[in-house]
This record gives C-alpha cells, structure tokens and sequence, in this order.
C-alpha cells in the first residue's frame, strides 16, 4: 500500500458538478461513488485501467521495503527504477507474501469484473508463491515475508481470501483450493491471533521454545476485515453458513471497538490524520468486507455503520474536487489530504453503501 498525494493526473477530467446532501437511497450512492470515481481516476473505461495497470506494474524495477512499529503498524516503502525493459514484481511476486495476497485478490476482482482469464491466471500463479510460504512454525500458516522471521494476521487472512476466492472461481480446482482454505481458517481459528473479545491481534510471538502465543499488538481494523471476506468465500465454497458465525462475531466486536458515539468508524489507537502510508487504508478495508458480510447474512447493525459513515464521509470529509480525507467526521484537509490512500479507503465506504441499499 502506497499513500500518494492527488496531483494534476490524478485530477477528474470529466465535468461531474456532484455536490449531493447525505441522503440514504441508492441513487444518492450511485451518484456519490461515481464521482469518487471520477476524483481518483478520471473518465476513462474501467478494463483499460485494469488492463492498463496490469501491464505497467510489472514493466518497473521495483523494491520492497516493510517497518513494523511496537504496536504492529506497518509501514511500506518501494523503491523504483525508471527502466522499462527490465521488470521488478514480475507477475507480482516480491518478499512478502501480504503483498501478494493484495494483489491476487485485486487480480480476482477483476476478473468478476471483466472475465478475461489472464487475471484468473495470474492470481493463480501468485497463490502458488503464497503457498510455498507455509510450514510448520506455530503449527501451520504463512510467513509475512520470505525473511520467515513473523507469522502475523493479515497474510493468512489474504492466504485464506485468495484460496475460497480461487475455490469459488476454478471449477476444475474446486476441491484442491476449498481444502487449502479449510485448512488455512482451522489453523488460523486455533493459533491465538483471535483473542478472548473475538478481535484479531496483529500477530505471533514466537518463543525460544519454539511455541507460539498471540503478541498483544493492536487489533488494526483491516485484520478484522479481510477475514470476514475470507469466511465469506468459504461459506460459499463449501456451502456452509456455519463459517459466517465466527465473522458476524468478529464484525460486531469490531463495531464495538471501533466506533465513536456517533458510530463514526476510527483506527483502533485513533491515529488519524497521522496514521501512516498503510494505516490510512485500514478502515476502507474493513469496511469492504463488512459489506461483503452483511451482503451474505444481513444484520441492520452492519448496514447502519456502513451507510453512517458513508454520509459523514460525504457530507463532512469531501472538499470541492470530490476527494476525500483520512479522518471520516472530516474535515478533508487534516494530515495534508487528501491523497490516494485517503480517498480510495473512503471511497470503499461510499461504494458499500451503494451495495447495501439497492
């Protein structure tokens, strides 16, 4: 995840002349999330900027580089080298194996969205990476990087979203991928990440002993979502509901910890508007899954803090150009935003009340 400021390409080239009151029907989202849309990309056909994107990520030298702080906040940095011949994420593989799952689930998407199997494919080829990188250590689950020094929240929720994704996609791989991801939700549902509150620490400590325990660290919104996605999937792969129980209680311990009075969605330390590259996104991603959840089996508290926040996005954290801040209750401008990173994780809650009430 990169957080990048909006300069002039990010700018929309359409007229759009939107500036809608908070008004919740789905002709008020629709309006709203198109130009959201607008304000991060432009008007330009939606394949091309899959096809488009596609192509150049992999035509760059490129470096990966991850921090993570005492609490568990990472934080990315990549390096890049203006040299067209050469490719650095070939088939987007690096050294960590998160930011694989990002990609192959991106790829996955767009294939719902467009059916060109090229995505399929690749996403397929990237699991096979991921995959390579579980072992025994703590009993099962992948590692966050090919350093195999941490095994933490978010690559085995990617891991468990890209295997269900692929089960529910590849009829002829059903099988071998419904298995992966069981195997991948048992371990990770018996290896303590989940704490006695039903919320998602960031990770393992792992002791001289060769035992594992949960690490304490912050329960970040985005590891209480991607695995509600993930679970999603699975429920679908297998045709069993039960795994949507451990989702619904994970989304509303999640709810609890995450609102404020007014059940404005905040990160789990209140950073904003200094919640770092990464951080920045974590809400949008919560969000994302919450929809994906409650899409699967409804409950009005769901379908309440996605659309209360989407107003409050709109109404309070938009400035003149439709882009949108770090910080939901606004005003836009906090932590020198909006940029990229910002915008598109609001833009998540703008696109999931649209879902929701159609």
């Amino acid at each position: 995840m990169v957080s990048l400021r909006f300069g002039r390409a990010g700018r929309p080239r359409c007229p759009h002349g939107i500036t809608l009151g908070p008004r919740a029907d789905s002709a008020s989202y629709s309006d709203n999330s198109l130009a959201a849309a607008k304000a991060l990309q432009g008007c330009v056909n939606v394949p091309s900027i899959i096809a488009n994107t596609f192509s150049n990520a992999q035509r760059v030298v490129a470096t990966a580089h991850k921090t993570v702080s005492s609490t568990g906040l990472t934080t990315s940095s990549y390096r890049y080298q203006p040299t067209p011949s050469k490719r650095g994420f070939s088939e987007f593989v690096n050294d960590y194996y998160d930011d694989e799952g990002w990609w192959a689930l991106a790829l996955i998407r767009a294939w719902d969205l467009t059916h060109q199997h090229t995505y399929l494919d690749m996403a397929e080829r990237i699991f096979a990476d991921m995959h390579n990188g579980t072992d025994g250590t703590c009993g099962g689950g992948v590692w966050w990087s090919k350093e195999r020094a941490y095994k933490n929240a978010i690559a085995n929720e990617l891991y468990l979203s890209v295997a269900a994704g692929l089960a529910n996609r590849i009829v002829g791989k059903k099988a071998q991928y419904t298995q992966l991801a069981k195997a991948s939700w048992t371990w990770f549902r018996s290896s303590g990440m989940i704490n006695e509150h039903n919320l998602v620490n960031d990770g393992l400590m792992i002791h001289a002993d060769g035992k594992c325990a949960n690490n304490g660290q912050n329960t970040w919104s985005y590891n209480q979502g991607v695995v509600l996605g993930g679970l999603v999937e699975l429920a679908k792969a297998t045709d069993d509901a039960s795994y949507l129980n451990p989702a619904v209680a994970i989304a509303k311990a999640a709810l609890a910890l995450l609102s404020d009075g007014n059940g404005i969605i905040r990160e789990v330390n209140e950073c904003e508007p200094d919640c770092g590259s990464d951080g920045s996104q974590f809400r949008g991603i919560f969000v994302r899954n919450l929809r994906y959840l409650h899409l699967a089996v409804p409950h009005e508290a769901f379908r309440t803090a996605i659309v209360k926040n989407a107003d409050s996005i709109w109404a309070h954290n938009r400035n003149g150009k439709n882009q949108l801040g770090i910080k939901w209750t606004g005003p836009p401008e906090l932590g020198e935003g909006p940029n990229a990173s910002t915008h598109s994780s609001a833009m998540d809650v703008i696109v999931a009340a649209l879902a929701v009430s159609s």
